[in-house]
């Protein structure tokens, strides 16, 4: 089910499924991607309990193995809306006997989004209800429609950091796992990255050590969107690979993929979130459209 909140500037509308965005309106200009299945049917998926793929789509948990598809399953999930008002959303997710087949934790997930003048926050809830440490990744996969204007392209647009950055480019093979081959990644005046269809034939470009904040735009354009996320250091930018997709995916993540022929030990990847038992985690990050 869908529900909508709005303020004098925008509308937003998200569904129960997967606590996932469908629309960022302003002024009657759309900034989220469409789902279109030409290209690609999602719009903005929330990743959790995991960011990216599993080697053979399983990892272990103390000796056992566990089977659990990419960007984890509470996008496939149906969300509970636990609180609504004029400005604000609160859906959550809690475990159940399917979830506790992929992922052997008791946990209550909530993703909110408020609306407060051309912003959007998104905060990520994470409580561990399980007697034991559990062990997690979350992230936001949001699809920006390009252009965002008419009369224009795709390849007018660029991401601009907000601070000069030297980034690195996480090393991937071409199945989209780590391969520990990280190299710098050069920015256009150590700041932007100019659109173009062939920048994602080898898949997302996924980035450390970089600006907390990035602003997808044009030279003298009338809409842009910006992303601000302190606490989520790696930086997903993607759409289909091989096609010329009217969109582009700026994905603020907690953790990376899994190794190439791997199976992990999640108890032994560094990256991923460590909840104490009865222990709470709190994220937040937010899009401001213009």
């Amino acid at each position: 089910m869908n529900y909508q909140i709005q303020n004098d500037r925008i509308t937003l509308t998200v569904s129960s499924c997967g606590a996932e965005m469908q629309s960022i309106c302003m002024e009657g200009n759309e900034y989220l991607w469409n789902g279109d299945s030409a290209y690609w049917t999602d719009r903005s998926p929330v990743l959790f309990p995991y960011v990216g793929r599993f080697t053979e789509g399983k990892y272990r948990f103390f000796g056992q193995e566990y089977q659990m598809n990419i960007h984890g399953f509470a996008k496939e999930s149906e969300f509970s809306l636990v609180e609504k008002a004029e400005d604000h959303l609160v859906f959550e997710l809690k475990d159940s006997e399917k979830t506790y087949v992929m992922y052997p934790f008791h946990f209550c997930f909530r993703v909110s989004y408020k609306i407060i003048g051309q912003e959007i926050w998104i905060e990520y809830l994470v409580k561990n209800l399980s007697d034991k440490m559990m062990y997690f990744g979350v992230g936001g996969h949001p699809g920006f429609r390009l252009p965002l204007e008419d009369g224009a392209s795709f390849e007018d647009y660029y991401l601009e950091f907000e601070n000069e950055c030297w980034p690195d480019r996480v090393g991937h093979t071409e199945s989209c796992f780590l391969n520990g081959n990280n190299l710098p990644y050069p920015l256009e005046e150590n700041r932007r990255i100019r659109m173009r269809h062939d920048l994602f034939d080898e898949d997302a470009v996924v980035l450390q050590n970089v600006s907390d904040r990035i602003t997808l735009k044009k030279d003298n354009g009338i809409h842009q969107v910006t992303l601000y996320y302190p606490r989520l250091p790696y930086l997903g930018i993607w759409h289909a690979p091989g096609t010329t997709a009217p969109y582009v995916c700026v994905e603020p993540w907690t953790s990376l993929p899994s190794r190439q022929g791997i199976v992990e030990d999640i108890q032994c990847k560094s990256d991923l979130i460590r909840l104490e038992s009865n222990s709470e985690y709190v994220n937040r990050w937010s899009i401001t459209i213009e």
